[in-house]
């Protein structure tokens, strides 16, 4: 500035040759041009007139002016450079930020104030709470003018985010989040459910491990334990749980206090986890499904001392060896630092297992320097897969990497590769190769996807949720931590041999994650359409376009350039198979009442899941808000559509509906499972509904006079003429096939027998089961009201 130059050249001009008043004055009109003033200018005006050492109380008068004006972030940021933070109520200047959008000014308003700092996170955190709503904010700041956007992201999962993410920033106690912890830890409960009981991803002793860790002493996480275990498992498992943790009668769901009653003291007990160690080489069916690695048990080795990590640098750091490197770590849901528990070390001929649970060993000066020395060895390639991970954990470990960063020679994360070969859309199967949608035909995913790929078989994942930090571990686990890093041998020597096969460069080194971003996007784009067959592009381009109100083109956001076709033929909802984000959970519920293939990710999931799943399963990604740009990256053009999140969840299906043409009928209500998307189902009668009732004990004060009377005491064996009336595009199931002592179906799952009222059979005649997850269904009051909700996008001419 040209007058900071000039009074450089006049130092003897200063406010000191002012007398006081005038110097008071002039100083008083100078705070009134800060509000005006561009950003660049307020340091300089700040400095020349010495506005720090104006009276506090006429500082704090002008910011208490500007907020009565709604000149919120002005106030925030004159506060932050005057250096009043302190002066002013952090609740007063920090809501109206957040409410406007604003969030990081209103972290950079605390940040070095400890104790503003821990303000605003308890605030956050009381936001958490179940009973928070954003009325009681409205309620105090009247004139707060709340942006629609902001409204929608001010939930208790996005706010549990921020929560953990500032905890950790400003080194807060968790103590001091109760709600936040609470929220978090009850969706990793949920997240345990669904692996374990629906994807059936998860061992019953890992399970037991992870949920016992999550729950700890929270009494309502204990309920809700209790609570899910009668949805997703058995009424008896529940009243195991519910006598371990002293769960009181009246806080327990129906029949879970009956059970406890009815079942012998040995079966009250949780059942111990097995400690049985399998053995080294697993079963046939085993070596026949997964990829198994070519090495006896007694090349594994555990290093636990210094003398065994003294053998292992001595083999591991030679020049020119190629190591294997992987880490595991037990998961913690996010409610506690990452550190490592184990390192794998593999070379051509052995394995290393570093455990670093052992007493005194991590972080013993001689562990560091190998651990230092390991990944600065220009003249030792280490391959990993996902390496950003894996060092983000070593710098939670060992934080004297932070002090002194850790350098990185000689390293090649195949994650790079394998985003290349996806890009270029090539599958290794057999000798040769074979272009194809990589994830296609597979439900795997990451490294075992590329495993998979390049040798023909995944990898067991089943141990990858495991207590790493549990001794002695299990075979099962040790197989799994020595495959991790085994299998990246493999995968390399196969690709070094011959990268044009897959197509990539001769030098798998020049493969860098920079290389794989956005370099252009309509150059990506045009790429993109070129490598697609020309039918498929005019296929995806007709349904790509944005769902949205009727706007102008550019609000639109069309997906490409072009509207959809009118004249598209119609779709029966079967057709149509979408994977919904965890925003638009009441969508995906509308959807697949009325028949559509709804997939809908768990609140605790990321969004990138809905994009793996799109890629494995060819389903369209249903999605609003901030996560539509990085998930349409991710599937490409036409795979991914947006909608308006302000909108109904009534609406956003009809939207789609009409989107995609598709012609739903009466029929298709309820065809599928509301609760597992099951399409399958099995009818039970009412007398056989009465006998399974009565058999595993829900009946024992309930009058089955008029149900004695029946002759036939056996189940009936198949029921094919007494379908429901509005279920005929359903799949039918022998009654058959349940197992009549423990009342499942072959797939696993128990009727859910404990959510039908016993009032209802007086009333009903048939059941319907869902044959995956075993809920029960009967006719109702539903039909009709689905049948109004969505009257207008029903085609009931040729069906009613």
């Amino acid at each position: 500035m040209e007058f900071q130059t000039w009074m450089k050249q006049h130092p003897q001009v200063t406010l000191s040759s002012l007398t006081e008043q005038q110097s008071a004055a002039l100083q008083r009109q100078a705070l009134s041009l800060l509000v005006d003033a561009q950003s660049n200018f307020i340091d300089g005006l700040i400095n020349i007139y010495q506005l720090i050492s104006l009276d506090p109380a006429v500082l704090r008068l002008h910011i208490m002016r500007l907020q009565g004006l709604m000149c919120y972030k002005a106030a925030a940021v004159i506060s932050i450079k005057l250096q009043l933070q302190k002066e002013l109520d952090m609740e007063e200047m920090c809501v109206p930020l957040i409410m406007q959008n604003k969030f990081p000014l209103a972290e950079s308003y605390v940040t070095g104030h400890s104790h503003l700092e821990k303000q605003l996170v308890t605030l956050l955190d009381s936001w958490c709470h179940p009973t928070f709503s954003v009325l009681d904010i409205t309620k105090k700041f009247p004139n707060l003018s709340l942006l629609k956007v902001w409204k929608d992201q001010i939930h208790p999962k996005v706010l549990t985010k921020q929560v953990f993410r500032l905890m950790e920033k400003f080194n807060i106690e968790q103590g001091l989040c109760p709600n936040a912890l609470h929220k978090r830890r009850l969706d990793s409960l949920r997240f345990l459910m669904y692996a374990r009981f629906v994807e059936r991803s998860m061992t019953e002793e890992n399970w037991c491990d992870h949920v016992q860790y999550v729950v700890a002493d929270d009494f309502e996480l204990q309920i809700h334990l209790v609570n899910m275990l009668v949805k997703y498992c058995t009424i008896q498992t529940a009243a195991q749980w519910s006598v371990r943790y002293s769960i009181p009668r009246n806080r327990l769901p129906f029949g879970v206090w009956e059970t406890q009653q009815s079942l012998p003291p040995h079966l009250l007990q949780i059942p111990a986890s097995d400690s049985v160690q399998t053995e080294w080489v697993p079963s046939p069916s085993h070596c026949e499904k997964f990829y198994q690695v070519p090495l006896a048990k007694d090349k594994v080795h555990f290093v636990d001392t210094l003398e065994a990590l003294q053998k292992c640098q001595n083999i591991v750091l030679k020049d020119d060896t190629i190591v294997g490197v992987d880490m595991e770590w037990p998961p913690n849901f996010g409610c506690n630092p990452t550190q490592v528990s184990l390192i794998q070390l593999a070379i051509s001929d052995q394995v290393f297992l570093l455990d670093l649970c052992e007493n005194g060993f991590c972080h013993h000066p001689e562990t560091i320097s190998f651990i230092r020395n390991l990944f600065s060895r220009k003249n030792v390639l280490k391959l990993g897969y996902g390496m950003s991970g894996d060092i983000r954990c070593v710098l939670a470990t060992w934080q004297q990497f932070l002090k002194e960063p850790l350098k990185l020679e000689g390293t090649l994360d195949l994650l790079n590769i394998h985003q290349k070969i996806q890009r270029n859309k090539i599958k290794m199967t057999q000798d040769r190769p074979k272009k194809v949608l990589v994830g296609e035909d597979s439900a795997e995913k990451g490294l075992s996807l590329l495993v998979q790929q390049i040798l023909g078989k995944p990898l067991d994942k089943t141990e990858q949720m495991s207590n790493w930090e549990r001794r002695p571990l299990r075979t099962s686990q040790i197989r799994y931590a020595v495959a991790d890093a085994y299998c990246l041998l493999d995968v390399y020597s196969v690709l070094a041999r011959n990268p044009a096969c897959f197509g990539l460069p001769a030098n798998l080194h020049s493969i860098t994650s920079s290389q794989l971003g956005n370099s252009g996007d309509k150059k990506k784009k045009a790429n993109q359409t070129e490598r697609m067959d020309p039918a498929q592009v005019k296929a995806e381009c007709q349904r790509a376009q944005r769902v949205s109100q009727s706007r102008s083109d550019t609000e639109k956001g069309l997906l490409c350039g072009e509207k959809p076709s009118e004249d598209a033929p119609p779709l029966a909802p079967q057709q149509l198979r979408v994977v919904c984000d965890n925003m638009l959970q009441g969508l995906g519920r509308y959807l697949r009442c009325l028949g559509v293939d709804v997939i809908m990710l768990e609140n605790t999931d990321d969004h990138r899941a809905a994009a793996k799943l799109a890629q494995a399963e060819g389903r369209v990604i249903l999605t609003c808000g901030q996560p539509f740009q990085s998930l349409r990256s991710q599937v490409g053009e036409g795979r991914c559509l947006a909608l308006d999140c302000s909108e109904k969840a009534r609406d956003q299906a009809v939207r789609v509906l009409r989107h995609f043409n598709v012609q739903p009928t009466p029929g298709d209500i309820f065809s599928r499972c509301q609760a597992c998307n099951s399409n399958e189902y099995v009818v039970v009668p009412n007398k056989d509904m009465v006998t399974m009732l009565t058999q595993k004990g829900f009946l024992q004060d309930w009058d089955s006079t008029d149900h004695t009377q029946q002759q036939d005491e056996e189940m009936t064996q198949n029921v094919t003429s007494d379908f429901p009336r509005y279920a005929l595009q359903c799949q039918w199931a022998p009654l058959s096939g349940l197992n009549p002592s423990t009342l499942t179906f072959p797939g696993g799952a128990p009727i859910q027998l404990h959510t039908v009222p016993p009032g209802l059979l007086q009333k009903i005649s048939f059941f319907y089961v869902c044959t995956r997850c075993g809920k029960v269904f009967w006719e109702g009051s539903h039909f009709t009201r689905v049948l109004s909700m969505f009257h207008e996008v029903l085609h009931i001419a040729d069906t009613m």
